[in-house]
This record gives C-alpha cells, structure tokens and sequence, in this order.
C-alpha cells in the first residue's frame, strides 16, 4: 500500500498477500501516538500477516517537523524509523543532507524536488548523516532482536519526551532497550521503569547494558533507572542487555 492508503484497505491488502506496505509513522509524532500506533502493529492480529515500512521522508513527503532542518529532529525521526520497525527507508540524499525546505509553508512537497528538475547531490558534505545511518545499520545486521515486530514492549517513563521500548530475539538472546528523546530542541531527563520479563530478566537481577551508539556500559539493578538525553548529542539510547551465557556479534 501507498501513502496516503485508508487503513482498512492497507490491511486488507496484506491479507491478500502483498508482503510490504507503507504506513502512517510519517504523521506520528507525539509519544502516545506511537505507542498506540505501535501496539496496533504488533499486538494486534496485523503482526501475522502486515509487514510495515517506516519512512522519516519520501519523495512525495517532507513532513512539517522536518521544515527546520533542525539535525537532531532528522537524527530522531530516522532513530525511530530503524529501531521501531523491522523494514525501513529514507528518500536517500535529501534526508542524509537534511533537505528541508517545503514548496510554500505548510506544503509537504519538497521546493527543489527531483520529481521536476534534475539535481546533483554532494554526498561528501561534512553535515551529512550518512557514516551515523551507516553505523545504525550495522548494528541492525548485529543484532537480530532489531529483525522482528512481535516482541516490541513499551517501558514507561515519567517524562511524555521520553519514549522507551524493547525488543528481544528468542533464538539468540539478542534483547535491546532503545530510549529515544523526542524533543528535538531540549534535553530531556526522567526515570525509566523496566519492564523485566519483556527483557527476559529475572526479579532482583543485575545486568549489564552497553550502549551500541557510543560504547559505554553501565551495570543495572534497580527498577528504576534515570536516563537524560541532550539532542544535540544523540538523541537516543540503544543498549543491548548483556547476561552471563548471551553470545554476541
């Protein structure tokens, strides 16, 4: 299904047989919208047999948010994009360029858009995302917690800025926690509560979590933990939980 695509004609497309589709993420924005969102894709009987896409931009969409051109908010909405969902893409070097200027405001079409003029990208640029969209797939192929929909879990936090979710993989163990700061223009800070049997982690049990996109590893035991993310950083968390008899990549 194509953007734009009514819900119950993408479902019901899916169980016809088309094995990919497009999605509303674009327009998700707030934190409980994703959650909703996101438990729907899941949760629901749509996780046996609609396989999601999530896109951040396409050539026919350059949503509102992305009109500052703020690198954070890009950072945020393609975190997002490749952690939440199994499948995922970007309108390539607009998006690693942080293309951003619309038609006229308010319009989701992009001003120089390639759909009506040839254009020619200078993919070397220092600003470009690219060695950070390349990093994240790396982990994504190391990581095969990254590969399934089934296993998504929300963990709460105090703090409506601050959206935390875990995904683990049976077979291997593989079991992630991603925090993602969804305002792009403030750090954000607030208590974490984990939900321990979605991390397979037994009550009281200490563990190790290593933070994939920066290296640094903590040692966790309380239920609690308090996490603070500044954007103009990195917006987000992805800690991979690490028990004693867990193989890693």
């Amino acid at each position: 299904a194509e953007a734009f695509t009514r819900p119950k004609i993408m479902s019901r497309l899916a169980r016809l047989g088309f094995t990919q589709s497009y999605t509303y993420f674009t327009w998700r924005t707030e934190k409980s919208e994703m959650e909703e969102y996101l438990e729907e894709l899941s949760q629901s009987e749509m996780v046996e047999f609609f396989r999601p896409n999530f896109w951040p931009n396409t050539p026919d969409i350059l949503t509102e948010q992305l009109h500052t051109g703020s690198r954070p908010t890009f950072l945020t909405r393609f975190l997002l994009a490749a952690t939440l969902s199994p499948n995922y893409g970007i309108y390539g070097p607009p998006f690693e360029l942080l293309e951003h200027i619309p038609r006229e405001p308010g319009s989701e079409e992009y001003r120089d858009s390639e759909k009506y003029e040839i254009r020619y990208w200078d993919l070397d640029r220092p600003e470009s995302l690219a060695p950070f969209i390349g990093h994240v797939n790396r982990l994504r192929r190391a990581n095969p917690a990254f590969s399934n929909l089934h296993s998504l879990r929300f963990h709460p936090v105090d703090n409506e800025q601050l959206l935390a979710y875990s995904k683990r993989d049976e077979e291997s163990g593989n079991t992630l926690l991603i925090v993602v700061n969804l305002d792009a223009a403030n750090p954000q800070a607030g208590w974490l509560t984990l939900d321990r049997e979605a991390l397979a982690l037994e009550p009281g049990e200490r563990f190790d979590v290593e933070d994939l996109l920066v290296g640094t590893r903590y040692t966790w035991g309380d239920e609690r933990q308090y996490l603070r993310l500044d954007p103009d950083s990195i917006p987000a968390h992805i800690f991979r939980v690490d028990r004693e008899g867990v193989a890693h990549a």
